[in-house]
């Protein structure tokens, strides 16, 4: 979707600054929120589409003002309420004000963690018809403006690129995150000129590779 959270391309936000050594996690509270979120993600209620389409779905201000694990917790909170696992009054109460739902699944164990994250989420799914570009392809991505979930990113919306690489069939993201199934589609690496992307001041040598869905494409003129 259009929203605060695709900021590649954007102005004003300041230069990026990487932390040298940065913790995965600053504070124990953000440990607790990645577990809690693994930990409610297996009982299968929602998928990865899902979960980012929420984190995404908020007010600018919102999301901008809110820091990275900040926006987990409040996106679980949504889909827990929206899946009958958090009544009204919970977060408020800080405890349990009804008996669980009846599709909830035993809770995870410590000893089954480092299997459930080896295992991961595979996306990859087999498609029935043939890819319609190949490697040295060129290509268009789409002009559009997604009212869900997209992994196209603003600033390739209506720019030209080339096909590098096939990597198979993979869930759409855009349709998997709506509810409408999961719609596989091929994914290409497509690479794009800096200049391309962000005009005549970027480094001449430089290009940035970006993995795109067939539905986000179509031939170049």
């Amino acid at each position: 979707m259009n929203g605060g959270h695709d900021l590649g391309g954007m102005h004003g936000l300041g230069p990026v600054a990487p932390e040298r050594d940065e913790p995965v996690f600053h504070a124990d509270w953000e440990r607790r929120a990645f577990a809690l979120t693994l930990a409610m993600g297996a009982h299968g209620r929602w998928h990865l589409d899902r979960s980012r389409f929420v984190r995404e779905d908020r007010h600018p201000v919102d999301y901008l003002s809110s820091s990275y694990y900040e926006l987990w917790v409040k996106a679980l909170e949504r889909l827990a309420g929206e899946e009958g696992f958090l009544v009204p009054g919970e977060v408020e109460a800080g405890r349990a004000l009804a008996t669980p739902p009846a599709h909830a699944k035993p809770a995870v164990r410590a000893e089954d963690v480092p299997r459930i994250l080896a295992r991961g989420g595979p996306s990859e799914r087999q498609v029935t018809t043939p890819a319609r570009f190949a490697p040295g392809d060129h290509v268009r991505v789409k002009v559009f403006s997604p009212a869900g979930h997209t992994r196209a990113p603003r600033y390739c919306r209506g720019r030209f690129g080339t096909i590098v690489a096939l990597h198979g069939g993979h869930v759409f993201p855009d349709s998997n995150a709506a509810g409408r199934g999961e719609d596989p589609s091929h994914l290409y690496s497509v690479r794009f000129d800096a200049r391309e992307l962000w005009g005549a001041d970027a480094p001449r040598r430089d290009a940035v590779f970006i993995d795109l869905w067939e539905p986000y494409l179509e031939a170049a003129p």
